[in-house]
């Protein structure tokens, strides 16, 4: 649990206008500027749902971010094992977990999991109106690779930074709560 804020003086919301973005710095340059440039014209767009944390007592202030958005996985791009437990379709229906950032500030505190746990449990709910096997993400390097990993996220056949998590098994996480 981040240890700077009691339980309960944080939540995630959509972004927002009132959100300060400007101020926002993770330390990957293509992350703060999608924030700071891009998000809103996705949300206008229909391309990507970007949800912020922010901390009760300063609503305007980002801790962090992720983004979600509809995604298609080519079937052959999946393990054997994996794949041949789904349909024969050419493309398997899937939610992008696509970016996924915590400000520089609030590192190490655990805001990381929070925010995948909560992207995690969003697209687990979204699932049973809008069908998606797996929530699927694209590690920016070595240590995003290794948070992933470290949550029983499975790597693609042909591509070593791009991962998925069967919804089978975040069903399964968040099922019993």
């Amino acid at each position: 649990m981040a240890e700077n804020y009691a339980p309960r003086s944080w939540f995630i919301q959509p972004l927002g206008s009132a959100h300060d973005r400007a101020a926002f710095s993770c330390g990957h340059h293509a992350l703060d500027r999608y924030l700071k440039t891009q998000a809103r014209q996705d949300i206008r767009r229909n391309i990507a749902a970007p949800f912020v944390l922010i901390n009760a007592a300063d609503e305007t202030t980002i801790i962090g971010y992720y983004t979600l958005s509809a995604f298609g996985v080519g079937l052959e791009d999946l393990p054997t094992e994996i794949a041949k437990k789904l349909p024969n379709y050419p493309i398997v229906p899937a939610t992008l977990l696509g970016r996924l950032a915590v400000d520089r500030r609030a590192a190490g505190q655990g805001f990381g999991e929070i925010l995948l746990m909560d992207a995690l449990h969003r697209a687990w709910r979204q699932s049973a109106g809008i069908a998606a096997a797996a929530v699927v993400v694209d590690a920016i390097d070595q240590d995003a690779a290794n948070f992933y990993r470290h949550f029983d996220f499975l790597e693609f056949t042909d591509c070593a930074d791009r991962f998925f998590l069967p919804m089978k098994s975040i069903a399964a996480m968040f099922r019993d709560k």
